[in-house]
């Protein structure tokens, strides 16, 4: 399953290794052994109602006939999921690793709400609710508009914990279906729970025999040298070398697991300091367009070989690089509980609590007072811009007359741990995609910074923690765009795209308040025409 080649630092994780052997790690993981993690007894008991994804898959089984009968209720109808994070990010994998149609509605800009009702014919589409809390702002606004547009509560179900304020609503809904998933899964680590499987079966994925390889994966992760412990350890070390950015390389197929890891990674590791800096969808280089903070995971599916030369040449030049052989699609199910361990084991190595997110509320209640003030006063409260050029806007906490310029000065921080994260507040649409994985390529060739592309609000329940509580190495740029075509939000004073104002200018000053090095960019001509415009820039910026 598993090929690891740890380059330099061999000795270094071999090392690591010894110790999680001498600390029983494994074990005390499936021992439930929450001193594993911290000393702190009230942080035990914490974790302790956070382990239940240590059997989920045992637990799935057990419930595999009202997956089935919500199947077959499903009969072929297009299928809407309405959830952040990790109540969302599985299925999708799912999705996409199976190429069965699925829209998934994790923004609040108001273009992808308007795309996702388009997608979805309202006469006879099904929406699934998903919310581990059921207060998520997000999802409890995509549920009242499309509860208002519908008007037939029948037709959706909730996923969500018992005694959640979802579940509440569901009943004064009338909501078709409920599934109350275990309280002690937490959010990332619920892909092989009700969060995972429920939209999986509504699409007309079979669960069993994801459900089959997890089981596997379990049993190889009893090992004291099992993969999982391996993964978890081995990266934690490197880490710890100076090697954070873990760079995802997948075969043609499973390109999107890598967001579903990077949510697991970041949130669960990125905190006190230290962390693992998940990489996706950044464009494979040569070796010389990478620094030495290295490590590459290469998920190989059967009989695909598309990688294989450049990871050998990443090797050649000693950059780690971990090979995980994925058989088959169904084989995603193994992958799901192999980076949960992990990431329960790096936990170990690091010295963190990786079931919690101390810093993910900053940003929120930033949020909600924000939101607050434009309730009041009809504005969202911030600074005025300091620069304009060709249509962006550039604002605090830097002091030039020159967006160009403050980039200069954003990128001239060299060191070799940097890495830049772009926070587009925008629009997850094919064309922005393109645009923004140029800019990262650009960026990386000229300065050989990882770079990381997250989409606002949703990368907030992923990659913020990281951003705030992880090392302070990261580059932010956070762009916003003027909203051309608004949509309401039912109930509510304020629309979506107030809403997601809100959200980009609460995660800015969370940010600036710990003294983060960021940049907000702000297109006043639109997504289309402004990004080309910030590419220029930036490659203007960058030495030559």
């Amino acid at each position: 399953m598993l090929d690891a080649e740890w380059g330099k630092e061999s000795r270094d994780v071999a090392d690591a290794l010894e110790d999680a052997k001498a600390a029983d790690v494994t074990a005390r993981i499936w021992r439930r052994d929450a001193s594993l993690w911290s000393e702190n007894h009230a942080v035990q008991r914490a974790i302790a109602n956070r382990l239940g994804w240590l059997d989920a898959a045992g637990w799935a089984r057990r419930h595999l006939d009202q997956l089935s009968a919500f199947a077959a209720s499903s009969s072929g109808a297009p299928v809407g999921l309405l959830g952040m994070g990790g109540s969302s990010l599985a299925p999708e994998v799912v999705s996409k690793v199976f190429d069965r149609p699925l829209t998934v509605l994790d923004s609040t800009d108001p273009s992808e709400v308007r795309a996702a009702e388009a997608s979805l014919p309202l006469r006879d589409a099904r929406f699934i609710v998903a919310s581990k809390s059921g207060e998520t702002i997000e999802t409890r606004s995509h549920a009242a508009y499309f509860l208002e547009r519908t008007g037939a509560p029948e037709r959706f179900a909730a996923i969500t914990d018992p005694g959640s304020a979802l579940e509440a609503l569901a009943t004064e809904k009338g909501i078709g279906s409920t599934f109350l998933n275990p309280a002690d899964i937490g959010g990332r680590y619920s892909a092989l729970s009700y969060f995972g499987l429920v939209p999986s079966a509504a699409i007309g994925v079979a669960v069993e025999p994801l459900l089959d390889a997890a089981q596997q994966a379990m049993e190889l992760c009893r090992d004291p040298e099992g993969p999982g412990l391996v993964l978890g350890v081995g990266l934690a070390e490197l880490a710890d070398e100076g090697r954070d950015k873990v760079t995802f390389v997948a075969s043609a197929g499973l390109e999107a697991f890598g967001a579903w890891a990077e949510q697991l990674l970041a949130e669960s590791t990125g905190k006190l300091g230290v962390g693992l800096i998940p990489v996706d969808g950044e464009p494979l280089g040569t070796p010389a367009a990478y620094d030495d903070d290295r490590v590459f995971v290469h998920l190989r599916l059967a009989g695909s070989d598309e990688h294989s030369a450049a990871m050998a040449a990443l090797r050649e030049e000693g950059h780690p690089v971990v090979t995980i052989d994925v058989p088959s699609r169904e084989a995603l199910g193994a992958q799901f509980f192999l980076w949960e361990f992990a990431t329960a084991a790096a936990g170990w190595r690091l010295g963190i609590n990786p079931f919690d997110e101390p810093n993910v509320s900053e940003s929120k209640q930033n949020t909600a007072r924000l939101i607050e003030a434009y309730e009041r006063d009809g504005a969202i409260p911030g600074p005025d811009p300091v620069a304009e050029e060709d249509g962006v806007l550039l604002y605090e906490p830097v002091e030039t007359e020159s967006v160009t310029e403050a980039l200069d000065a954003l990128f001239g921080y060299f060191h070799r741990d940097r890495y830049v994260a772009l926070q587009a507040f925008l629009p997850r649409l094919p064309s922005v995609e393109r645009s923004l994985r140029e800019i990262r390529t650009s960026i990386r060739d000229a300065r050989r910074f990882a770079t990381t592309v997250g989409f606002g609000p949703r990368y907030l329940h992923s990659t913020g923690q990281l951003h705030k509580g992880g090392p302070d190495t990261g580059l932010f740029i956070q762009i916003t765009a003027e909203h051309t075509d608004d949509v309401p939000i039912p109930g509510r004073p304020y629309t979506f795209g107030v809403l997601q104002a809100a959200q980009a200018a609460g995660d800015y000053e969370a940010l600036a308040s710990r003294g983060r090095r960021i940049l907000r960019l702000h297109l006043t001509q639109g997504v289309e025409a402004g990004l080309p415009v910030i590419a220029r820039m930036i490659r203007s910026a960058l030495p030559r």
